[in-house]
């Protein structure tokens, strides 16, 4: 599994995943944004190499309790070789009404050094899997078994997660907005100019609190604000 330039992982745990839409939507990239996903609670940007998991619909002949203790289950063989810095991400189908996975294997991935998990359906046991330190992202709670609607069949193969192809090895960004899934070839690019992108918006957002007009200033048609913004960069040392 790639990993992670640490410098790149320093400036996305710093950009919002708007900025980071606005980036990717200028080299073309416009389906990026996981639809209908939500963080369980607030905190710092979630950063990581994706490792997947893919749900089918389930079949009774296959998914019964004692599936769990076959150790190729695909979900068990998942979560057990996760790598440490990856973010589990689960195609759910966009399937709710069954929980794609529970507290118990979402402590296991935070206990392996997993940054994140991210479904398109339903975790069961939210109340502890949004009290762990690790960030999590579903579509609504959902307390029925995964084995009532879903069967796992492949891990780290390409999925498709709230309707964005994610491919294991892609740079998935997480913050209280939402999800993005970064090309991993282009991670390093984006996240120099989404960084560089954070610092002017941080000072437009400045100005405009201030008092001044957005015209001109964002975008910077006027010659007159890059100056203003390399002096107030100067000034706050960014």
């Amino acid at each position: 599994m790639n990993e992670l330039v640490d410098i790149t992982e320093l400036k996305l745990m710093q950009v919002s995943t708007a900025t980071l839409t606005t980036v990717m939507f200028k080299r073309g990239l416009r389906n990026i944004f996981l639809q209908g996903v939500h963080r369980l609670r607030p905190g710092p940007n979630m950063v990581g190499v994706a490792y997947t998991l893919r749900y089918i619909p389930a079949r009774e002949d296959l998914d019964k309790l004692t599936s769990f203790a076959d150790r190729s289950n695909a979900q068990r063989k998942g979560v057990e070789e996760c790598p440490p810095g990856a973010v589990f991400v689960i195609d759910a189908r966009g399937d709710a009404s069954a929980a794609s996975a529970g507290c118990i294997l979402a402590a296991r991935l935070q206990a392996r050094g997993c940054r994140g998990v991210v479904t398109d359906g339903g975790f069961r046991d939210t109340p502890e899997i949004a009290s762990l330190e690790m960030p999590s992202y579903h579509a609504r709670p959902s307390a029925p078994t995964n084995l009532t609607k879903h069967h796992a069949v492949a891990v780290n193969d390409p999925i498709a997660c709230g309707g964005v192809s994610v491919f294991p090895g892609d740079i998935v960004v997480g913050d209280n907005e939402g999800v993005v899934c970064i090309p991993q070839h282009m991670a390093n690019e984006v996240a120099d100019e989404a960084a560089e992108m954070t610092v002017f918006e941080d000072f437009v957002m400045e100005m405009v609190k201030q008092g001044a007009s957005t015209f001109g200033l964002y975008p910077p048609t006027d010659p007159s604000t890059m100056d203003r913004f390399k002096a107030w960069r100067q000034e706050k040392g960014r």
